[in-house]
């Protein structure tokens, strides 16, 4: 078997700031349905959670090439 196992760590690794980002961004539209008068501020939120979570992915991929 030729490659590295890190790849496919980072594969299953992965999925956990993809099923964040959806859930984030599934609670942001939830809630500008219930309140769309308060769009500009859970959007400043989703932002943030997004890039919190999409940061974590970052650091992983570049573990994954590190290791």
């Amino acid at each position: 078997m030729e490659g590295s196992l890190n790849m496919v760590g980072y594969g299953l690794a992965a999925i956990g700031p993809g099923v964040g980002i959806g859930l984030i961004f599934a609670a942001y539209i939830n809630g500008v349905a219930r309140q769309p008068e308060a769009r500009s501020v859970l959007q400043g939120i989703a932002i943030l959670g997004f890039a919190l979570a999409e940061a974590l992915a970052i650091i992983g991929i570049g573990l994954a090439f590190a290791l």
